[in-house]
């Protein structure tokens, strides 16, 4: 056995929506400078005549940004990563159980697969409706060239990124790349949520493995391999056309057949191995840690029950607080 035991009673609603947005800032932490080389070999080749440094492999793009910007390059944004991550992992991964169920018939014990699929859109979308603005800031962060630990920064911090941009582009360029990013992250959500969900379920049916970690590993694995290949195309155009300065494109649409016409059908795939090293370690830290995470959350709201404690208190429990903490630091993040 190894980690935690599930619980005799399933996790509530509560406690995967805060246990995604967790898991989720846990393992962006882990493999961030993995997702900002993806980005700078994805915009690499957009506008030749002014880059000067070029990228060439993962690893090598990596020591490329510590030796020309300093040793804290590859995690540029993370502010707004983890910003984003509070809000659309929770909404995109926490709420996929209930809106599955949502969707299911009365009367079926298992969801058929289009349900699967047409819950993860759902959610996926609806995290990208409220979470944009922070894509935008980490995509423009992790795409600044900044030669030198000397150089010339655009934006002096996450907050100023959110208020200069405003300023500059109006507030719809927070919005920027909206219905690109929605596609790419509905079917980003449908590869990883429904993928993962599947092996899991296939893997628990033949007693391949128990419920936890060898298969929360296995399945997280093949859920970030699958995400990659799908997404790929379309994260590579969202990128660029987040990343551009007004007027370069006229639509995602322009992006792409701009991108196609000069660089030929293969630039959508750039960046595809750090996108694979990425999602896949991403995938499975986080659902393993998501998996824990629900099962240590429902012991504690199991232990702060009244029944378990055999009191008379309010119902209030201490995941209720956390819940709280979540949602206002959540708001206080969108009000800024």
């Amino acid at each position: 056995m190894v980690g935690l035991q599930p619980s005799e009673v399933p996790p509530t609603t509560v406690v995967k929506f805060l246990g995604a947005g967790t898991a989720a800032c846990f393992a962006d932490l882990l493999t961030y400078p993995l997702d900002t080389a993806k980005v700078r070999l994805q915009i690499q080749g957009e506008n030749p005549g002014a880059q000067s440094v070029q990228y060439r492999g993962v690893l090598g793009t990596i020591l490329t940004m510590v030796r020309t910007e300093g040793p804290w390059s590859p995690y540029s944004g993370l502010v707004a990563g983890l910003h984003r991550q509070m809000s659309f992992a929770s909404i995109r991964i926490g709420l996929y159980d209930s809106v599955k169920q949502f969707y299911t018939p009365k009367g079926e014990d298992h969801s058929s697969i289009a349900i699967r699929i047409l819950a993860g859109c759902t959610t996926g979308a609806m995290a990208v409706t409220c979470a944009q603005p922070t894509d935008v800031v980490k995509v423009r962060f992790q795409a600044m060239i900044r030669l030198g630990t000397g150089g010339e920064r655009k934006y002096r911090g996450t907050m100023d990124a959110y208020r200069t941009i405003a300023r500059e582009e109006g507030v719809r360029g927070l919005w920027k790349g909206t219905w690109p990013n929605i596609t790419r992250n509905a079917i980003v959500n449908c590869a990883e949520m429904v993928t993962y969900d599947i092996i899991k379920e296939k893997l628990l049916d033949s007693h391949l493995f128990t419920d936890n970690f060898p298969c929360h590993f296995v399945s997280a694995f093949g859920a970030g391999f699958c995400a990659t290949v799908v997404a790929s195309p379309v994260d590579v155009v969202k990128t660029r056309y987040m990343n551009a300065p007004p007027g370069r494109y006229r639509s995602p649409l322009h992006c792409m057949l701009k991108m196609v016409a000069q660089e030929g059908p293969t630039a959508f795939y750039k960046g595809f191995m750090p996108s694979f090293l990425r999602l896949g370690a991403w995938n499975v830290m986080m659902f393993v840690t998501y998996e824990q995470l629900k099962r240590a959350l429902m012991k504690v709201q199991i232990f702060s029950s009244p029944a378990c404690r055999g009191g008379n208190r309010p119902n209030s429990t201490l995941l209720d607080f956390l819940l709280l903490s979540h949602c206002l630091y959540l708001q206080r993040q969108c009000c800024t």
